[in-house]
């Protein structure tokens, strides 16, 4: 099971059976921006004579509308641990039992039979990562390791603070921030939260998804972003540095899974257990600089992966972080009240 505290993460034939077999047609993604490696996709391609179409999303927002508005075409999506319960309990799914196919063996035991998709009925574990703070050290110097630098910033980075607009990630980083935990159902608390985003408002430039561009142009000063895409921009900056916030940080894992009413399903399960190859998950790793959930993807992986600061959590910041979780509904209308003010 995948615990709220992730110290653990860091220290048969089946269904598809014939998977060596080519399944000639076609395969459409949906899948987050920037995201998916065209490496991956070439061999994949290759392999099984199989026409891959990647269509982009910006949130887990975006695609879960666009699937439950239906007539979307795609066969398979991308939805981080956290929407998962969601995408089960609307029947947004198909069950492909991934325990029964070749590669299940390849997934590390901590991410086996995920709270999120018990007994992996829906899913593969895909990347994941953490939620922190990303920082120009050419324009701000001092402690990267606090959410202060985004809700309370200093003066040098007033103005040039990005933040990822996804609610769930800024919501819990605020409670957080205030000493509370995710899905506080403690109005009280989630009014500190919501007082600490209105006020650090002003104080941001942006809240937007495309960030390693700014980095590299220095339009950007600090952002509370994803670690491969702070790895993405260091290639491009040197002096960019991503910071684990003391105070407790999100972690995540995004799942790959069949639609309901995908029209290719047995090249989607293809696609699956393909993911579970350890050189192919270190391919994907190796695009987006994330770490993945398959064994055995290590001695595949770029040696600029290993030990990089943004991979590796340090040993002091582990207990700090937590995978976001789905919270109750009556909680998710109290998110989404704080949301809808912080954008208007």
């Amino acid at each position: 099971m995948i615990r709220k505290h992730v110290t653990a993460v860091v220290a048969g034939v089946g269904m598809l059976a014939a998977t060596n077999a080519y399944a000639a047609g076609e395969l459409n993604i949906f899948n987050w921006g920037n995201y998916t490696s065209p490496e991956l996709i070439e061999k994949f391609e290759k392999t099984y004579d199989v026409k891959v179409t990647i269509t982009d999303y910006d949130s887990n927002d975006t695609a879960l509308a666009k699937v439950r508005a239906g007539a979307h075409g795609f066969d398979m999506a991308v939805p981080s641990a956290s929407f998962m319960p969601i995408w089960i309990s609307e029947g947004l799914l198909l069950e492909t039992n991934p325990t029964q196919m070749s590669n299940y063996g390849n997934v590390r035991d901590e991410f086996k039979s995920p709270d999120w998709d018990p007994g992996h009925k829906y899913s593969v574990p895909y990347q994941w990562g953490t939620v922190g703070v990303v920082v120009d050290t050419s324009v701000y110097n001092g402690d990267i390791n606090t959410l202060a630098v985004i809700f309370d910033p200093p003066e040098e980075l007033k103005g040039k603070i990005n933040v990822a607009p996804e609610m769930l990630d800024l919501i819990n980083a605020a409670l957080n921030y205030t000493g509370s935990e995710q899905c506080s159902n403690d109005k009280s608390e989630l009014k500190k939260a919501r007082d600490v985003l209105i006020n650090a408002k002003p104080h941001w430039l942006s809240m937007d998804y495309g960030v390693i561009e700014k980095f590299a142009g220095r339009d950007l000063g600090a952002s509370l972003y994803w670690n491969g895409a702070a790895f993405r921009a260091r290639e491009k900056n040197t002096d960019v540095r991503f910071g684990y916030p003391r105070e407790g940080y999100p972690m995540w894992m995004d799942a790959v899974v069949v639609l309901k009413d995908a029209k290719n399903v047995e090249n989607a399960k293809l696609f699956q257990n393909f993911l579970m190859e350890p050189e192919n998950a270190a391919l994907a790793s190796a695009f987006a600089r994330y770490a993945n959930g398959i064994k055995g993807s290590e001695p595949f992986m770029p040696d600029d992966m290993k030990g990089a600061p943004e991979i590796d959590i340090p040993a002091e910041f582990i207990p700090m972080g937590y995978f976001s979780e789905t919270c109750p509904p009556e909680v998710q209308e109290m998110y989404s009240a704080i949301w809808t003010e912080l954008q208007k």
